[in-house]
């Protein structure tokens, strides 16, 4: 899944992905990015 590295100023494709649910209820994905190793978010399914 892609997301957006905000370190990078990139859409890369994230890397130990897992699905959680925000404190709201709306699912969402966080994984690492490739390159510098930072969280990345993405909301929704």
């Amino acid at each position: 899944m892609q997301g957006y590295c905000v370190k990078c100023r990139a859409k890369r494709e994230m890397q130990s992905t897992r699905n959680i649910t925000m404190k709201n209820g709306r699912p969402a994905t966080q994984g690492v990015c490739p390159v510098c190793r930072t969280k990345m978010f993405r909301i929704g399914k």
